[in-house]
């Protein structure tokens, strides 16, 4: 999965949620070891400390742990990965809302919108 980094928010931030849609979306299942914080950084094109700061911040919200020598993992609590996978769904969903809105769109005609587009699908 390819890193898409903008200057217009904290880098550590986006990392944290590239990571997140990583697990989310299967690219790092439960249970899986993560590459080294080097070859992360460098996938990203980041410093290492901010990587390790990304990671130290899922770590501290549960997602991922590490083991002393053999590095860092994505957490085997399946309910933990579904809650974050709600979280940033819930997240987009604000934000489309708020975007229609900003089109001139109500929540009804929002909703009359994605309904007639499903249809059509």
């Amino acid at each position: 999965m390819a890193w898409n980094l903008s200057s217009d928010r904290p880098i550590y931030a986006q990392l944290i949620e590239q990571i997140e849609l990583m697990i989310v979306s299967g690219v790092y299942p439960a249970g899986t070891k993560l590459p080294s914080v080097r070859d992360m950084a460098g996938e990203a094109s980041v410093n290492p400390n901010t990587m390790q700061r990304a990671l130290s911040q899922l770590e501290s919200e549960g997602l991922l742990y590490s083991q002393r020598t053999s590095g860092r993992f994505v957490t085997e609590d399946v309910d933990r990965i579904m809650q974050t996978k709600n979280n940033l769904a819930q997240t987009l969903v604000k934000e489309f809302i708020q975007n229609m809105s900003k089109l001139g769109y109500d929540r009804q005609q929002t909703l009359s919108l994605i309904s007639q587009m499903t249809e059509e699908e």
